[in-house]
């Protein structure tokens, strides 16, 4: 594919996604990457070998995220030198939300696989996933339990994954693991949009697919240098609360924003009244209680809370029907 790739609208690449026959392969790799010249030559030959010794049909897909240095030259090479190595390439950096996307929507294979491009995931453990997935399961996470990383991710890291455990009630100890493999249809199923990514396991649990994780090796990095700052923990939590409001809540707002107008609401009329007792008793003046004033608050903003999630209700009530995840059908 030539360097002049357009990344096409959604509507357009679902379309050829669901419309492309069937090709007989059993899995596809996909790999986003940007600026890792030094790494694709080695991963390309590292893949090779671990699915080789598999004798499995298989396609590797390199999604290009607008790189700046010789990254699309040497996927040129690679694929030239083996076809079943395939690239797409963005003219922009556009996310790897946006790279794993378009990646999933050209994949063929009967099982996904995804992994980063910067050596620190290991090919070797393909076969692994894949037998776990085969076992009963849906999606499978690789765990670094083991990372090799600077404790300025490892910390931040750790603390994500707590928090998103704890808010999605889904039970996996490294959601921002790049080394992941899917069942077809739960690709299909799932989109990837914004900064979603790393949240795919959580949106497959929802969705009613089955996830696992197993514990995975981790490399340290040989080239280059992380993509990814602090920034991209804060910008995690930031989606997290996306995922959860549009996800769980989406279809009923008011359980959302209720709980929050009806928790000020209630605070608020606790403290006027208790404030408003001690008055008739004579035990203080309301005039110069400022806890009064904030009372008086806490019940505006309540029901300013209840009035959006109504609002929200009504909205919700006139949409058209949405499409929901169906596991089985049958008419006959």
């Amino acid at each position: 594919m030539s360097d002049n790739y357009q990344k096409p609208n959604e509507e357009q690449s679902q379309r050829q996604f669901r419309d492309r026959p069937p090709k007989k392969i059993d899995i596809s790799v996909v790999i986003p990457l940007y600026n890792e010249e030094q790494s694709l030559m080695p991963l390309s030959l590292s893949i090779r070998d671990a699915l080789d010794r598999m004798n499995t049909t298989y396609e590797v897909i390199f999604v290009d995220d607008g790189s700046t240095d010789n990254s699309l030259k040497i996927l040129r090479e690679i694929h030239r030198k083996n076809r079943r190595y395939k690239y797409i390439s963005f003219r922009r950096n556009y996310g790897k939300s946006a790279a794993l996307s378009v990646g999933f929507q050209n994949a063929v294979g009967r099982i996904v696989v995804t992994m980063d491009a910067d050596l620190q995931d290991d090919p070797n453990e393909i076969p692994r996933m894949i037998e776990k997935l085969e076992s009963g399961y849906d999606l499978v996470n690789g765990w670094k339990r083991k990372r090799h990383d600077p404790i300025s991710k490892t910390i931040p890291s750790k603390l994500f994954n707590y928090t998103t455990s704890l808010m999605t009630g889904i039970k996996l100890r490294d959601f921002n693991s790049g080394l992941k493999a899917y069942r077809r249809e739960v690709i299909q199923d799932i989109k990837v949009v914004g900064e979603m990514h790393r949240f795919l396991p959580v949106l497959a649990h929802w969705a009613g697919y089955k996830v696992a994780e197993i514990p995975v090796t981790h490399h340290p990095r040989k080239y280059g240098k992380t993509k990814f700052g602090i920034n991209r923990f804060w910008h995690g939590f930031l989606d997290l609360l996306t995922v959860l409001f549009t996800t769980r809540y989406s279809k009923r707002p008011l359980h959302f924003f209720g709980v929050l107008g009806m928790t000020t609401f209630l605070a608020g009329i606790a403290i006027d009244l208790e404030l408003t007792i001690e008055w008739l008793m004579g035990k203080t003046a309301i005039s110069n209680r400022p806890l009064f004033t904030v009372g008086i608050l806490l019940i505006i903003v309540g029901v300013q809370f209840v009035s959006i999630g109504l609002i929200g209700e009504m909205i919700t009530r006139t949409r058209a029907a949405e499409d929901y995840v169906i596991k089985e059908k049958v008419f006959n």
